[in-house]
C-alpha cells in the first residue's frame, strides 16, 4: 500500500478546503466515492467519480502512476475542446443545428452544460447562427409538440406538455422572447370507462418551453380561463382577446402579458363578442381580432379597440411579410382591405379539413389535417402531410416537406419560433 502521497495534478485545481485533497493513503483505504463526490464546487460540477469507482480495483493494480494519468483525463474532460479556450469553443458550438443539441449534450459533462447554457444561445446571435423553427401540436398523440427545421427538413419531438388536461385543444398558441407559449384551452375528453366528461371545457394555465433547458414550466395563469380566443405578440408581450370561458360562453375581456416579469394586465374590453371562435392577426404593427363569420374586424388603436369593416373572405388566414393571405374554395388569395388577387389555386386542400395554414419565413406552410369519410369510404385519415407554397418565386409554387414524424390528425396549434 502507498505511503502519505498526495495527487499533484489533481490537487493543484482545488482549493485546500476541497476535502478531495487527501492522501492517495485515505483514498485507497476506503471507498473512493466519498471523496470524489464530496460536494466542493470542483467536484460539483465535475461529478465523474463513477468513472474512477469502476476502475478502482485496477487502479491498485497499475500505482499511482496510472492514477494521475486518470485524473489529469478527467480534468481534461472539463474543457470543452481540448486546446481551446472555451469562449471561442462555445462559439464553435454556436454553429451547430439545433436538432443536434440532444446528441451532443452526451459527449461529456462539460458539453452537456454547454448545451443548456445562455451564453450558447447568445453566441448564436452573435455569430449569426440563431434558427426559426415551427412548432406544430396536432391531435394525435396527446399534448406531443414537434419543432421543423426548415434548412434541413428535419423534425424533432419536445417533451410532452406535462398540462394535467387530457386532448388538451382551443388553445393559444405564440413564441416570445426565445419561448413557446401554450395558454388556456381545455378538453371535451371523456373518459373510456365511466362516459364522464374529464376536461374542462376553459382554462387559464399558461405554459412556456425554454429551448436552452429544453423543459416545460408553468407560468402565471390568466385573469380570464379560456379558449378558442385570440392570440398575438405585439412589441414581445403576448395579447389574448375574447373567446370562450368555463361556461361556454362568448367573452370580451382582453389582458396582456409580459413574459419577463411574469405578470398579466387587464386591458380594454372588446366591443363586441360572437358566437364563435376568434383569431388575432398583426398586421401593420396593430392587432386584428377577426371572429368568424364577421366581416368587421377590431384592432387596437391607441390602447382602444376600433370595429372596422373589411370584405375580407372567409377561411384560414395567415399573415407573410405583413400581407394578408388567405384560402377559400380551394384558392389562395391576398387580400387587401378591400381588395383580393388570385395568388394561387389550392384545389388539392378542398377535401381537407382541420389544417393549419401558417405563414413562416416567407411562404406559406398548409400543415396535417385529416380528409374526412365519404360516400365511398367512410375511413378518415389523419393527415401528417407539409405542403409549402414559396411566394419569393416569381411564379409562387407548391412543394413538398418532409413530412411531421410523429404528429398526425386535426392540428392544434401551430407557430413560429426562433432559438
Amino acid at each position: 500500500m502507498a505511503t502519505s502521497v498526495e495527487f499533484p495534478a489533481f490537487c493543484s485545481t482545488l482549493s485546500s478546503a476541497c476535502p478531495c485533497r487527501r492522501t492517495v493513503t485515505s483514498l485507497l483505504q476506503s471507498s473512493p466515492l466519498p471523496y470524489l463526490f464530496c460536494g466542493s464546487d470542483w467536484c460539483g460540477a465535475n461529478k465523474r467519480g463513477v468513472v474512477v469507482a469502476a476502475a478502482y480495483h485496477v487502479l491498485r493494480m497499475f500505482g499511482l502512476a496510472y492514477l494521475n494519468y486518470l485524473f489529469s483525463l478527467l480534468l481534461a474532460m472539463s474543457v470543452l475542446i481540448e486546446g481551446l479556450p472555451d469562449a471561442i469553443a462555445i462559439r464553435c458550438l454556436a454553429r451547430v443545428p439545433y436538432y443536434l443539441f440532444p446528441k451532443l449534450e452526451i459527449v461529456s459533462r462539460s458539453w452537456m452544460e454547454a448545451m443548456h447554457s445562455i451564453e450558447l444561445y447568445k453566441a448564436r446571435e452573435e455569430v449569426k447562427s440563431s434558427e426559426n423553427l415551427l412548432c406544430v401540436c396536432a391531435f394525435d398523440p396527446e399534448n406531443v409538440w414537434q419543432l421543423y427545421d426548415p434548412i434541413r427538413d428535419r423534425w424533432i419531438t419536445l417533451p410532452i406538455l406535462p398540462s394535467k388536461v387530457r386532448n388538451l385543444a382551443q388553445f393559444g398558441v405564440v413564441s416570445t422572447k426565445s419561448k413557446l407559449f401554450v395558454l388556456g384551452g381545455g378538453s371535451d375528453a371523456v373518459d373510456p370507462l365511466t362516459g364522464d366528461q374529464d376536461g374542462s371545457f376553459a382554462t387559464n394555465e399558461v405554459w412556456a418551453y425554454d429551448p436552452v433547458i429544453r423543459k416545460w414550466d408553468q407560468r402565471a395563469p390568466m385573469i380570464v380561463p379560456r379558449a378558442m380566443f385570440a392570440c398575438c405578440v405585439v412589441n414581445g408581450k403576448i395579447l389574448v382577446a375574447g373567446g370562450f370561458t368555463t361556461c361556454r360562453k362568448s367573452i370580451s375581456k382582453a389582458e396582456i402579458y409580459d413574459p419577463e416579469t411574469d405578470v398579466w394586465v387587464p386591458i380594454p374590453d372588446l366591443h363586441h363578442t360572437h358566437n364563435s371562435a376568434c383569431t388575432g392577426l398583426v398586421i401593420g404593427g396593430e392587432v386584428h381580432v377577426v371572429h368568424k363569420g364577421l366581416t368587421t374586424v377590431q384592432v387596437l388603436i391607441n390602447n382602444g379597440w376600433r370595429v372596422q369593416e373589411h370584405s375580407w373572405v372567409q377561411g384560414p388566414l395567415t399573415v407573410v411579410n405583413n400581407s394578408l393571405y388567405v384560402m377559400s374554395h380551394g384558392v389562395i388569395y391576398k387580400q387587401d382591405r378591400d381588395s383580393r388577387k388570385v395568388v394561387i389555386s389550392a384545389s388539392e386542400f378542398k377535401r381537407r379539413i382541420g389544417f393549419a395554414m401558417i405563414g413562416f419565413r416567407d411562404d406559406i406552410y398548409v400543415i396535417g389535417g385529416v380528409i374526412g369519410p365519404e360516400e365511398w369510404n367512410s375511413d378518415i385519415k389523419k393527415m401528417s402531410d407539409v405542403n409549402v407554397l414559396t411566394l419569393g418565386n416569381e411564379k409562387p409554387v407548391w412543394q413538398q416537406a418532409a413530412s411531421m414524424s410523429r404528429c398526425r390528425g386535426t392540428i392544434l396549434g401551430c407557430t413560429e419560433l426562433r432559438i
